[in-house]
Parts: structure tokens; sequence; C-alpha cells
């Protein structure tokens, strides 16, 4: 079980961007698979990008082209790159790791995105 700690987010204007990050308290080498996902006030949480053990990505089609997640086993953390940043990807964004027997989450931090 693998405990994470997320980082990077605030508060910025529309067009700017944010690199969120994710420390994870041990290797993420054997993680079969990362996520990033977000929950807005008043809506369901939303998966946002995914990276798999073998480097495959994911992504929701609201952030395709703006958004790159990736990740550095060296240093055990995951990122998300958000560029174009909209006020629509305003939210609470959490870190996951799926090690097939558990599921962890990270406490979440926030983004703000202003007009």
């Amino acid at each position: 079980q693998v405990q994470l700690v997320e980082s990077g987010g605030g508060l910025v204007h529309a067009g700017g961007s944010l690199r969120l990050s994710c420390a994870a308290s041990r290797t993420i080498f054997s993680i079969n698979a990362m996520a990033w996902y977000r929950q807005a006030p008043g809506k369901q949480r939303e998966l946002v990008a995914v990276i798999t053990s073998t480097g495959t990505t994911d992504y929701v089609d609201s952030v395709k082209g703006r958004f790159t997640i990736s990740r550095d086993v060296a240093q055990n953390t995951v990122y998300l790159q958000m560029n174009s940043l909209k006020p629509e990807d305003t939210g609470v964004y959490f870190c996951y790791a799926d090690e097939s027997r558990y599921r962890s989450w990270g406490q979440g931090t926030q983004v703000t995105v202003s007009s």
C-alpha cells in the first residue's frame, strides 16, 4: 500500500499553466496504473488522466491536447502538466494508484482558474 501526496495546485489565470506532482512513499515501478482525478464543486469525481505500467496514457476528452501525465520512476513521482487552463478545469485534483491488491488516494490539491 502506497501513500500519495499531491502538490503544485494554486490560483492561475485562464490560459496559464500548472504542474501537479504526486509523490509516492515507495517505488512506483510495480504499480499497475496511476491516475489523476478531479472534483469540481457540486460535481462527481472525474477521471482526468491515467498512465499504465507500460507507459500508455489516456485522457478525458476535455483535456486532450492540453494536459500531459508522466512519471519519473527514479523520483517516485507522477506529474500532471496542465497547459491552456480554463475556468472549467477548477477543482480539487487527486492522485490515485492501482496496485491490483490495493487502491490508494492522495489528499487532493486545489486548482483554481480565474477568467
